[in-house]
C-alpha cells in the first residue's frame, strides 16, 4: 500500500522546520557548553583561590576561620582524596552537608587540605539557562516554520493556478493565461523574477505561440476552402455540357466529393472561430432522432427506450447523427442501431453503435484528427465526419464519447445538457 502523498507546501515547511530545529539544537547545545565551561570554570577559580590561601595560613598556623577550608573532610570525593595523597591538586563536584559544592584539594603536611565553593546556585542557574535556550529555539523553529508554511503556500498557489491553466489549454482553451510572467530582459530572458514566475511565462509563451500557429491554420483552411468554391461551381457548370456517359458519371462523382470536402472544410473553419451559436427549439427527442436517421437513406435501426421532450437545435443535432451514421456505415458494419434514453439520469443519452472492428486506440485516446483514418479494416475517408460532429456538439453543450463495445463494434455516446428535457 503506498503512503499518502504530501503536498509540496508541507513537504518545504516540513523541511524548513526540521532544518530550523537542527540548526537551533546545534546552537543551543555550543551556547550551552560555552556558558557552562565559563560558569565552572569561575567556580573553580574561586575554589582554588581559597585552598591557595588556606595553604599559606597551615603553614603559617594562622587560623583559616571563614575561608571553608577543612583538613581531611569525610565527605571530600574518593578520587579527589587519592588525587591529593599522591601530591598533586585537583577539583571535583561533590556534597558537604548535603549541599553541592565545588571541592579543590591539595597535599597539606602529609594530610589532605580541602576548601570548598557553593555549587548549588551554579547548577540552578545552568537548569534555567537551558530552560530559556530551549524556550527559544522552539519559539524560532515555531515561527520559522510558519514563514517556510506562508512561502510554501504562496508557491504552492502559483504552481497549482499555473497547473490549472496548463489543463484547460490542453482542453482547447487557448486564450487561458497564468498572467504571472517576468519582464523579459535583453535576449528574451527573464529580468528579475523567481523560477516560478519564470514557468508561467514560458507557459503562457507556449500557449500564445500555439495559439497563433491554430489561428494561422485555421485561416489558411478556410482561405483555401473559399478559394476552390468558385472554381469548382464553375466546374461543375462545365462538367454538365459533357455528353452522357460513364466519363461525365465518374468527373461529376469525383466533383461532388470535392464539394463536400470544401462545405466540410468551411463548417469547420466556422466552428473554428468559435461564433457559432445554437438556434434552441422543443423537439419530440424519439421523432427527432428517427427523422434525423432516416433522411440518411442507410439502413439503420432506431430504438427509443425512453423518450422525452428537449430544447435543442434540430438542424445542428441531425448533422452530428447523420455524420455518425454515415460514419458507422462506412467504416463498421451492420446492424447499426441508434439507441434514444431519456430517462438514463438528469441527461437524456442518444447512442450510434456498429458492429464493425471498432475505433482505433489513437481515436479513443485522441479524440477525432482531421484526415485521419488510419484504422485497419475502418475503410478510407478525409476524417472530418467526427471531427464536425465533435464541433456541432460542442456548440450544443452535447457530451461525446467514443467507446469501443465490449462484444466488438464503433460504440459513440451524446449525452444532452443537463436541463433540456422540457416540461
Amino acid at each position: 500500500m503506498r503512503p499518502p502523498a504530501v503536498s509540496l507546501r508541507w513537504k518545504i515547511a516540513l523541511t524548513v522546520m526540521a532544518v530550523s530545529c537542527a540548526v537551533a539544537a546545534v546552537l543551543g547545545v555550543l551556547v550551552h557548553n560555552a556558558v557552562a565551561r565559563q560558569t565552572v570554570g569561575q567556580v573553580r577559580k574561586e575554589a582554588r583561590a581559597n585552598l591557595d590561601t588556606a595553604l599559606d595560613l597551615f603553614e603559617y598556623g594562622t587560623s583559616r576561620e571563614g575561608l571553608n577550608s577543612l583538613l581531611d573532610p569525610p565527605e571530600l570525593p574518593a578520587e579527589l582524596r587519592r588525587l591529593a595523597r599522591s601530591g598533586q591538586r585537583g577539583t571535583m563536584v561533590g556534597t558537604y552537608h548535603g549541599r553541592s559544592v565545588m571541592w579543590a584539594a591539595a597535599p597539606a603536611d602529609g594530610q589532605v587540605m580541602a576548601a570548598w565553593r557553593p555549587y548549588g546556585t551554579v547548577h540552578r542557574s545552568l537548569d534555567h539557562f537551558d530552560t530559556a535556550i530551549l524556550g527559544s529555539a522552539v519559539l524560532a523553529a515555531a515561527t520559522v516554520a510558519l514563514a517556510g508554511l506562508f512561502l510554501a503556500h504562496r508557491i504552492s498557489r502559483r504552481l497549482g493556478t499555473t497547473a490549472a491553466v496548463a489543463r484547460r489549454i490542453t482542453a482547447g482553451d487557448l486564450d487561458a493565461r497564468v498572467g504571472d510572467g517576468p519582464a523579459r530582459g535583453p535576449g528574451g530572458g527573464a529580468a528579475g523574477q523567481d523560477e516560478v514566475a519564470a514557468v508561467a511565462a514560458a507557459l503562457d509563451s507556449v500557449a500564445g505561440s500555439l495559439q497563433s500557429r491554430l489561428q494561422a491554420e485555421q485561416r489558411f483552411t478556410a482561405d483555401v476552402a473559399h478559394e476552390l468554391r468558385t472554381p469548382l461551381t464553375g466546374i461543375l457548370a462545365s462538367a454538365e455540357l459533357l455528353p452522357e456517359g460513364r466519363p461525365k458519371e465518374m468527373i461529376n462523382d469525383r466533383l461532388r466529393a470535392l464539394r463536400r470536402l470544401i462545405e466540410d472544410l468551411l463548417e469547420i473553419s466556422r466552428l473554428d472561430s468559435g461564433t457559432e451559436h445554437a438556434d434552441l427549439a422543443a423537439y419530440d427527442l424519439g421523432e427527432l432522432v428517427r427523422r434525423c436517421v432516416t433522411a440518411t437513406g442507410l439502413d439503420t435501426e432506431v430504438r427509443i427506450a425512453a423518450d422525452a421532450v428537449v430544447e435543442t437545435d434540430r438542424r445542428r443535432l441531425d448533422r452530428i447523427l447523420a455524420n455518425l451514421v454515415i460514419n458507422a456505415h462506412r467504416h463498421g458494419r451492420a446492424p447499426v442501431v441508434v439507441t434514444v434514453d431519456a430517462a438514463s439520469g438528469p441527461r437524456p443519452t442518444i447512442e450510434v453503435r456498429d458492429h464493425g472492428p471498432g475505433y482505433p486506440a489513437d481515436l479513443l485516446h485522441h479524440g477525432p484528427q482531421r484526415f485521419r483514418t488510419d484504422a485497419p479494416g475502418r475503410g478510407r475517408g478525409h476524417g472530418l465526419g467526427l471531427t464536425i460532429a465533435v464541433g456541432q456538439s460542442a456548440v450544443l453543450d452535447i457530451d461525446v464519447r467514443f467507446t469501443n463495445a465490449p462484444d466488438g463494434g464503433a460504440r459513440t455516446l451524446l449525452r444532452l445538457p443537463q436541463g433540456a428535457v422540457v416540461g
